[in-house]
């Protein structure tokens, strides 16, 4: 069974737009908590956020008020960074997905060098699991990053898709490759597989050929869909996909 994780930084996205220098306004508007709400009626099985240094979405009152709220499993995106770890340690989520982060980037473009930063992410992982929280690493679906996030003691990975959902026809079969190449490796290294970026109900069909998956993190496409149909309906649309499709 393929679980769904429900990101709904895009939501603050756009609550920030019009209320980014008012915060505590009573008019503030959409609510992350709402969203998050919506979500679990619609059958999301985790809620994920990206709480950003640069606060640019999600600010931390939205990620407390989630944890608090919501009796979801909580997955909190962060950079690996000294700060956002004083954060996760405060919020405790069930799970954080450490991932890379570039001011100038719009939103996470490509995995986290695990392989290239090993001895300062270890102990940043181990306190992470020492305070509740299972961890995976955002990665590249590359042989050396899979390795890397299980000698670094990570539980999981999840799998970086955005070139497999930005590629069509040679191209889409040579990034799904990459991906079962990815999945098998951390699975014989005992690591659960997870995988989120672009993933779309158009190309779920070729995305669940990968095996081992555990868990999809989406948030984009579901609030696009939203625009039109609602949250709750998006969510549950999304849901309907991934079981027909995993069936196959």
């Amino acid at each position: 069974m393929i679980h769904l994780g429900v990101n709904i930084d895009h939501v603050a996205t756009l609550r920030q737009a019009r209320y980014a220098g008012m915060p505590d306004s009573h008019n503030a508007e959409p609510s992350v908590l709402d969203a998050a709400r919506a979500a679990m009626l619609g059958g999301a099985d985790s809620i994920t956020l990206h709480v950003r240094e640069d606060r640019r979405h999600m600010q931390d009152a939205d990620a407390f008020a989630v944890r608090r709220e919501i009796p979801l499993p909580l997955n909190l995106e962060m950079g690996a960074t000294p700060a956002m770890l004083e954060v996760a340690l405060r919020l405790r989520p069930d799970f954080v997905c450490l991932v890379p982060e570039r001011r100038q980037e719009i939103t996470t473009e490509g995995g986290l060098d695990v392989a290239g930063r090993v001895e300062e992410l270890r102990p940043l992982v181990q306190a992470l699991l020492q305070n509740g929280s299972k961890v995976s690493m955002f990665i590249d679906p590359v042989p050396e990053q899979v390795e890397a996030s299980a000698a670094i003691g990570a539980p999981m990975v999840e799998l970086h898709t955005g070139r497999f959902a930005n590629t069509l026809g040679a191209e889409r079969c040579a990034e799904t490759r990459r991906l079962v190449d990815a999945a098998e490796l951390g699975h014989a290294l005992g690591l659960e597989i997870h995988a989120g970026h672009g993933i779309q109900i158009a190309n779920l069909p070729d995305l669940v050929a990968v095996p081992h998956l555990t868990e999809l993190n989406i948030g984009h496409t579901l609030i696009a869909r939203a625009v039109f149909v609602g949250l709750q309906q998006a969510v549950h649309e999304m849901k309907q996909a991934i079981a027909a499709f995993a069936w196959k």
